[in-house]
């Protein structure tokens, strides 16, 4: 079996990959501890200046939460479940180098979440972005806590509550993508990027990254708290079980 991450040395930039092109690199439990850990470790390197994360494969990024996974969870174990994919957000922002997303196809769900808490994103014409729970029967909090770190209050109810997908050009006008680049340009880009930051003066990086932080964790715990709160219910109430049986039964 393949390793469900990858990490590539470009330079002191290390490019870290979602090995499930398969499953359009879905978080499941595996990947998420996986992505996880190795952000510690890379962090902690004193060879690696700057991370990158990407999708293997051109179809997606990540495609949010595994649903055979997410199908198999019981009420009991959404609070543990639903950590092991926010931990991953956390750890981004807690990384003290630069953290660069490079879009490489879809990004949904977690997959956009990653994106969002990470310092720079990067896309091609071909990407395509969102939040889209709501559609699959679980609420959308954390993802519309993230996105109101980013979007007025109107543009978030919309994409949280309609759960569409933005094309990588509107997600640049909304300020979502910082930049927009061939698909083939878009690994080596966000190896520059992170290069650039990576060569700001230290402590007014760490520090300049370390206030974002405490405003992207300030809320952290009472989305978390909610996000819980809010799939249990749904989840007692078999919501998110019907929607995935029927998308899995016509796919």
């Amino acid at each position: 079996m393949p390793n469900v991450t990858e990490i590539e040395s470009h330079g002191r930039i290390a490019v870290l990959r979602f090995n499930r092109p398969g499953a359009l690199n879905a978080l499941s439990v595996e990947l998420a501890r996986a992505i996880a850990r190795d952000l510690i470790a890379l962090d902690g390197d004193d060879a690696v200046d700057g991370i990158v994360l990407t999708g293997a494969g051109e179809r997606a990024f990540c495609a949010g939460v595994d649903l055979k996974e997410a199908r198999a969870v019981q009420v009991a174990e959404i609070e543990e479940w639903f950590g092991t994919v926010c931990n991953i957000y956390k750890q981004i922002l807690l990384t003290k180098k630069p953290v660069i997303a490079a879009l490489n196809g879809v990004a949904a769900g977690g997959g956009f979440q990653m994106a969002l808490v990470s310092d720079q994103r990067v896309a091609h014409p071909g990407t395509r972005m969102g939040q889209p729970e709501i559609n699959a029967g679980i609420p959308s909090i954390m993802g519309s806590y993230w996105m109101s770190l980013h979007l007025g209050w109107s543009k978030n109810q919309e994409l949280s509550m309609t759960g569409r997908l933005l094309a990588a050009e509107e997600a640049q006008t909304l300020g979502l993508v910082n930049h927009l680049v061939a698909a083939d340009a878009v690994v080596a880009t966000a190896c520059e990027i992170a290069e650039q930051f990576a060569a700001k003066p230290s402590v007014a990086w760490k520090r300049t990254k370390g206030r974002f932080r405490d405003i992207a964790l300030a809320g952290f715990d009472d989305a978390f708290r909610a996000g819980v709160l809010g799939q249990q219910e749904a989840y007692a109430k078999g919501e998110p079980q019907a929607v995935i049986d029927a998308f899995l039964t016509k796919n």
